[in-house]
């Protein structure tokens, strides 16, 4: 069984009622300041009511008492370290309204706090009007309920901060991190890896793939040697939050320096990696990006090749089933043809081809050559009579590039 001494009684009354009592009772708080504090009481409960909504009305009077005594328990308890002394002397030494307003600036502060880490869904610019109704709601709120708030926005706080100091470590300025409305913790992936790559900017798409590029061609064969580390200048209140995002990039490295996984399936299509990294959107950068990698792949398909004969002999490998050329033989002519006869002559396969490869200015010039090289040699191409492989082979000839030995 418990000793008495171990036994203590749960007192509900609020801090503030503690520490008068306390300070009364011990000679700390005297006569002259009770006195104060009896004038101070109603003229402070007018204007908290004023403040939130009617000082004429008794019910918002009331509310302003709970109010005023709320906030001046709060202060006094988290300043005071819950010393019902010193909170005593606190009393003694400062104002009723000062104590109150101390509590009320807490509340304040801890409003104006972000509520979650995803840029564009947090309003900067402090306290404002709008607040009101919220610092009426957490003003008859607990010290408990205040300290666990605290503690969960101070987390994000240290998260949202750490992004934009990265950012701006990468020439990103905090307007157009509020811009783009992601995660800061993406935005510290991102970072991170961009730092590890050696890189100075925060990518847009293109400059993000040569990132990872870089970093599966250096680190690939060792995921587990990647060098992501913290920034040696890096502040150091934001250090837990960004330690415990690097872990998250550490356990990404397996996927992410995978080479046989394409970057844009694994970070903008993969259900689990969608929105877990960031780079800076740019639809203008992007469409350029594409055009020119567009632009490399058909020359590098059509050898350089962009007179009409080059191009329908590349059509119509395609339309074959074949592999593209934009030169044949007399002898792969003629097995070219005798497999249109076999598998058919398909068409739409050179159209598709042209539709998402060819560069987009002469998408409409090379559909008009191929259809019209379509309407005139689809008969003979696919006619079984007795010489119509010669004819079509002397179509080839002529439309095409056909080397004759």
């Amino acid at each position: 069984m418990s000793s008495p001494s171990a036994v203590s009684l749960y007192d509900a009354r609020p801090f503030f009622e503690k520490a008068l009592q306390h300070g009364i009772q011990h000679g700390v708080i005297g006569p002259e300041k009770i006195e104060a504090m009896r004038v101070e009481g109603p003229k402070g409960m007018v204007q908290i009511a004023r403040y939130f909504g009617n000082e004429f009305l008794r019910p918002e009077l009331e509310k302003a008492r709970d109010r005023m005594v709320n906030p001046v328990s709060l202060y006094l308890e988290s300043s005071c370290g819950g010393d019902v002394q010193r909170a005593a002397e606190s009393l003694r030494d400062f104002s009723l309204l000062s104590r109150s307003k101390g509590g009320s600036d807490m509340l304040k502060a801890l409003i104006a706090m972000p509520k979650n880490s995803h840029f564009g869904m947090n309003e900067r610019g402090g306290f404002r009007d709008e607040h009101i109704p919220l610092l009426a709601k957490w003003s008859l709120r607990s010290l408990a309920d205040y300290q666990a708030e605290l503690a969960r926005r101070s987390q994000v706080a240290a998260v949202v901060d750490a992004a934009l100091w990265l950012a701006d470590e990468l020439g990103m300025d905090a307007d157009e991190l509020e811009e783009a409305g992601k995660d800061a913790e993406a935005v510290i992936r991102s970072a991170l890896l961009v730092l590890a790559a050696g890189r100075t900017e925060m990518p847009d798409w293109p400059a993000f793939e040569k990132v990872i590029a870089a970093l599966r061609k250096k680190h690939g064969a060792a995921p587990a040697a990647l060098p992501v580390a913290l920034p040696k200048k890096l502040p150091a209140h934001v250090h837990p939050a960004v330690e415990a995002v690097r872990q998250s990039v550490l356990a990404d490295a397996p996927k992410i320096l995978d080479a046989a996984l394409p970057a844009r399936a694994l970070f903008d299509r993969s259900p689990t990696f969608m929105g877990r990294y960031f780079w800076i959107e740019d639809a203008l950068v992007e469409v350029d990006h594409h055009a020119r990698s567009a632009s490399v792949a058909w020359h590098k398909l059509t050898g350089g090749n962009s007179d009409d004969g080059s191009l329908l002999t590349l059509f119509l490998c395609l339309a074959a089933g074949t592999a593209p050329k934009t030169m044949l033989s007399e002898k792969s002519a003629t097995a070219l043809l005798r497999k249109i006869r076999k598998s058919g002559f398909h068409p739409a396969l050179a159209r598709q081809h042209i539709a998402d490869n060819a560069p987009g200015q002469h998408q409409d010039a090379y559909l008009s050559l191929w259809e019209a090289f379509v309407d005139e040699a689809q008969a003979t191409l696919e006619s079984d009579a007795v010489h119509s492989l010669g004819d079509a082979l002397a179509l080839l000839r002529r439309e095409c590039h056909v080397r004759q030995v």
